[in-house]
């Protein structure tokens, strides 16, 4: 799965307009990141590709950008 194609995926889990987000914004200032946020966000990262996440290492991230790098996914920016 692209890095556009997770985004969108994870616009879906946040229950976000397709295309919202882009990566350089801060989960703390997402109204919609929630623990149910952050079960969705582990189910599509083993689900797509087959990251297993454990939630300690999700409570690090600061931006959707370490979301997508903790989730392995292709063209995330370092």
């Amino acid at each position: 799965m692209s890095r556009e194609e997770f985004l969108l995926q994870l616009d879906e889990v946040l229950e976000l307009p397709a295309g919202s987000l882009h990566g350089p914004e801060k989960l703390e200032e997402l109204e919609q990141w929630d623990s149910s946020a952050v079960i969705g966000f582990i189910a599509l990262a083993d689900d797509h590709n087959g990251v297993s996440i454990s939630p300690r290492k999700i409570a690090d991230c600061v931006t959707v950008d370490d979301l997508l790098r903790l989730a392995q996914v292709p063209g995330a920016s370092e």
